[in-house]
């Protein structure tokens, strides 16, 4: 029996949609996806809480996944099951600030375990996280969109099945590259 072996895509772009910076398109070769991006769009200069999507060229860590709403995704990435006390601090002051924390936490944080379903599958991306800069921004993830693609806090945001056939074509290799219009990125953050 011979299995076919599909190759991992190295890139993937994302630009603002002309006339609405909260919605983008999602490229992969030939095929694009709508997306949901933060209300202020992209910007270079990110900073916590503003509501913008960081421009860059951005490594997937990892991915995260709801074992319950889900068979598990045969992507090239390390996974990790999300679990009941996942949280990811978001608090500029914290020593833990950018990274995963375990609940009850006692500053501000993300609760990586959601019931409404836009963690089910998440793309930990690579914004600001070797090391955390304090208010650079934090919890920039690739995850399920809402139905109708309203804004994100700052992450990207594609429909379900999009997602999980995204996230079966890519590998640590991959970089999501983030821009403005037509201009090409030369370098990762």
């Amino acid at each position: 029996m011979t299995r076919i072996v599909r190759r991992r895509i190295s890139r993937v772009d994302v630009r603002a949609l002309t006339g609405d910076r909260a919605k983008g398109r999602l490229t992969v070769g030939r095929a694009a996806f709508p997306c949901a991006l933060g209300p202020a769009g992209i910007v270079v200069a990110k900073r916590e809480g503003d509501g913008a999507t960081p421009r860059g060229a951005l490594a997937i860590r990892r991915l995260w996944r709801r074992a319950d709403r889900g068979p598990r995704v045969a992507s090239g990435l390390p996974q990790r099951v999300a679990r009941r006390g996942d949280g990811w601090c978001d608090a500029p002051g914290h020593r833990l600030y950018n990274r995963l924390v375990k609940l009850p936490f006692p500053a501000s944080h993300e609760v990586m375990y959601r019931d409404d379903g836009l963690y089910d599958l998440v793309g930990e991306l690579s914004w600001n996280d070797r090391p955390p800069r304090p208010g650079r921004g934090s919890a920039i993830f690739l995850h399920v969109a809402k139905p109708g693609f309203p804004p994100t806090a700052g992450c990207v945001a594609l429909a379900p099945a999009a997602l999980r056939r995204l996230l079966a074509r890519i590998g640590p290799k991959t970089r999501l590259c983030i821009a403005v219009g037509p201009r090409k990125l030369s370098s990762l953050p």
